[in-house]
């Protein structure tokens, strides 16, 4: 159990709310921050104004999962009220504050050591983006058939990275029936594609193979689908960006030859925010477990 935990969540979207539940189960007190238009109550959860949170018997931070903007804004759909983190709030917290988020940047970065407070990326754990890859694949499916007028089997697919994510849309599409070509540097990741029974190439070689690309689903952040790539690809191709923050695809120039390209980051959020929620509640609760009695010894 968490009681005598003091949380404080600032904003999000609908998987917060099954962090909120989960926590709020486990006896652990919270404060809400950016949820003043919920229609839903928690008991033992508090609405509150980031002004009127007392941060200096605070426990644990949880920000939403793209955390804040380089500004320190924290994103809501639960308020029109402009909520901002900054270092000061983080130093009036007491030393053995943990700061969760799923993804950071170099603001959040900056604060969180300034303060001298640790903060932890759930995405960056292995439990958490390997369990939410099964929503990833679900939206990305949902997203394929939506903005297609072909079946996925027999289609001429090609997978950007072999990371968690990449693993599962291949794998997934495979099933499917599509012909899956993967897309990787690693020379372990170009093993493990053959031997998951799909064609490896090296991304050196990425213009050479998308001459009969029907999808490109790209995994990776950085601009690997580029003008160059996109100019060898049927007219006809989808590309679906899944790649965290600005994506990996030359949006601009794919417009410009006509190209559909959809950037779709966050999708568990959007698709299947209650399992995605859960699945970030679980990891969240054993953390928040394991420090609390760490705390105690």
């Amino acid at each position: 159990m968490l009681t005598g935990m003091q949380i404080a969540v600032l904003g999000g979207d609908a998987r917060q709310l099954e962090i909120i539940r989960k926590l709020t189960e486990l006896d652990a007190k919270i404060s809400l921050i950016g949820f003043e238009q919920l229609d839903h109550a928690f008991t033992g959860a508090l609405k509150e104004k980031i002004d009127e949170v007392d941060f200096e018997t605070v426990d644990g931070i949880i920000l939403p999962v793209p955390g804040t903007n380089l500004e320190g804004e924290i994103e809501t759909i639960f308020s029109n009220e402009r909520i901002v983190l900054t270092e000061e709030i983080l130093q009036s917290t007491p030393s053995h504050c943990k700061i969760y988020s799923g993804i950071t940047n170099k603001y959040l970065d900056e604060i969180t050591s300034s303060a001298n407070r640790q903060l932890i990326q759930l995405f960056e754990r292995d439990d958490v983006a390997i369990f939410n890859s099964i929503p990833t694949v679900e939206g990305t499916i949902m997203m394929a058939i939506q903005h297609t007028d072909f079946t996925i089997h027999g289609s001429n697919l090609i997978v950007l990275g072999l990371g968690r994510v990449g693993m599962s849309v291949a794998r997934s599409f495979h099933h499917l029936g599509a012909r899956v070509k993967v897309g990787a540097r690693k020379s372990e990741h170009l093993a493990r594609i053959t031997e998951m029974g799909l064609k490896p190439f090296h991304l050196d070689d990425f213009e050479k193979e998308v001459g009969d690309c029907d999808m490109c689903i790209n995994t990776i952040p950085a601009q690997v689908v580029n003008a160059g790539v996109i100019a060898r690809m049927p007219a006809h191709t989808l590309i679906i960006d899944l790649a965290s923050k600005q994506g990996g695809t030359d949006f601009r120039y794919a417009e410009k030859r006509g190209v559909k390209a959809l950037l779709a980051p966050g999708l568990p959020g959007i698709v299947a925010p209650k399992s995605a929620g859960q699945i970030l509640a679980n990891v969240l609760s054993q953390l928040l477990l394991q420090d609390l009695s760490s705390r105690k010894e």
